[in-house]
């Protein structure tokens, strides 16, 4: 009797789960459809990364970014973001200043002193903040990002991690959520991440069906290769696919000396591949849709 039970139990549970409506059907979009974002991290960071990820947003089809609000170039792009409410701009929420030379502070400054070094500058991100950064510290740093980005005229459509510095603890990614449900802009995640860190979802979350980027193989094996590898696999659902653009010139070089993956020349072939009309076609022809965090956000969250 009981194993009768089990297995009613067990074809009820898949009938409902069959049941409940995708991301892309919560959206309005057919349950095959497949939803691609198309985001540039690390804007701010400097005048090549806004430069470059300016360029690709106005021509496309790179349609969603997200800003480092602590960076050196922040002012400048906050400027764009609020001449062009428009575009799809989220925040990149920094706890890592990761360069050789090239360095910042939190916005918080020494009200914060777990996050930083003996020099007041963001760690970068050799260090387990998992375990070496106060909770509390955390929550004030990353509220105060959004709140002087707001200040700055910017509205944020989502969040995301830079580094992914607030998947290295529970107390971290669910502080990072608890955010996200406070200012009513969802944040990314990926079932992975929720499962990783036993998250409670509730309405307020978006889990994403994939998130993709490139590591350091797939530069080395050529970057136009790698995204038009992704693109012609990539299946239904509704999918983040995370790019890092600016130029391969003497700022950026300058910025990421020494550091090979994720360079300048690394972020100049992501530009030239995303404005390329290779992708474009690639695009067409696999029948993707680009959507934005901001459609999600406006048709989910603040409806």
């Amino acid at each position: 009797m009981k194993k009768i039970f089990f297995i009613i139990f067990l074809v009820s549970s898949a009938l409902f789960l069959r049941s409940q409506p995708t991301l892309q059907e919560k959206l309005g979009y057919p349950k095959e459809a497949k939803l691609l974002i198309i985001h540039g991290d690390d804007i701010g960071v400097s005048h090549s990364q806004n430069a470059a990820t300016i360029a690709a947003l106005e021509k496309g089809p790179v349609n969603s970014g997200s800003i480092m609000v602590p960076c050196p170039w922040f002012p400048e792009i906050a400027a764009y973001a609020k001449a062009h409410p428009g575009l799809d701009l989220g925040l990149h929420l920094t706890l890592t200043a990761e360069w050789k030379y090239y360095k910042w502070r939190p916005v918080l400054n020494d009200q914060v002193k777990s996050l930083v070094t003996a020099d007041g500058f963001l760690t970068d991100g050799s260090v387990g903040l998992g375990t070496t950064a106060k909770i509390d510290e955390v929550e004030k740093e990353l509220r105060a990002q959004i709140n002087r980005a707001i200040q700055f005229g910017i509205d944020p459509t989502h969040l995301d991690s830079h580094m992914g510095m607030l998947f290295q603890s529970a107390d971290l990614a669910n502080t990072y959520v608890k955010l996200g449900r406070e200012f009513k802009i969802p944040v990314l995640l990926n079932k992975e991440i929720i499962n990783a860190f036993k998250i409670q979802t509730t309405a307020m979350d978006v889990v994403l069906d994939k998130v993709i980027t490139a590591q350091s193989p797939d530069f080395k094996g050529g970057m136009k290769n790698y995204y038009t590898n992704v693109l012609n696999a990539l299946g239904p659902g509704v999918n983040c696919l995370l790019i890092h653009l600016a130029y391969d010139d003497e700022e950026m070089k300058a910025v990421t000396i020494d550091h090979p993956d994720w360079g300048a020349a690394w972020r100049q072939a992501d530009f030239d591949f995303f404005t390329s009309e290779e992708c474009r076609k690639i695009l067409k022809d696999q029948k993707i849709q680009l959507i934005t965090w901001k459609e999600i956000r406006d048709k989910l969250l603040r409806k």
